[in-house]
């Protein structure tokens, strides 16, 4: 069998930053950027996740670009591997998933974004002052910051149970105990 060194760098180091950056992000710059309070505060969030969005988008195509030479390099075993096929789809449901969810904030965020300095409490926090469209996209992107970091979550658990079925003994086992 090949070396899949580069496709499986790829997919791991893009995943790590999409769940890590937005987790961050989730975590530390919506709840600092409401320290800074009022029109500071939307300006705040949305400096950052501006500035976060193309490294973003850089690590889901280095993630998906991955994906596709790991397909291709495991052809072989999602063919003739029990299990391995059900792990595959679940990692495309869960990535087309996270990709949604992604795409979804983001438009939420231009809403945001595209009101300037609006008076807010923290990134995803709106005031009495905060417009009602600005007010709604953050109580969207307060459910959703916490939805992409759980789907690409769940991403790197599969992958690490895809690791576990590429151990030799897995591999044998399972195409002994189904010839």
């Amino acid at each position: 069998m090949a070396r899949n060194t580069v496709s499986r760098s790829l997919h791991d180091l893009g995943l790590a930053a999409w769940f890590g950056g937005t987790l961050a992000n989730a975590v530390a710059l919506n709840a600092a950027a409401g320290e800074a309070g009022g029109k500071d505060a939307g300006a705040v969030a949305n400096a950052g996740w501006n500035r976060w969005t193309p490294v973003n988008a850089v690590a889901i195509g280095a993630h998906l670009v991955g994906s596709v030479g790991q397909l291709a390099g495991n052809r072989q075993r999602l063919a003739a591997q029990p299990g391995v096929k059900t792990m595959s789809s679940v990692k495309t449901v869960l990535t087309v998933a996270a990709l949604g969810a992604t795409a979804y904030s983001r438009a939420l965020g231009k809403v945001v974004d595209a009101a300037g300095a609006p008076h807010v409490k923290g990134g995803t926090k709106s005031s009495r002052r905060t417009p009602s469209d600005v007010a709604a996209a953050q109580g969207k992107l307060d459910l959703m910051q916490w939805v992409i970091p759980g789907l690409t979550g769940a991403l790197v658990v599969v992958s690490s149970f895809a690791g576990e079925q590429q151990r030799p003994s897995e591999v044998l086992e399972s195409l002994a105990g189904h010839r």
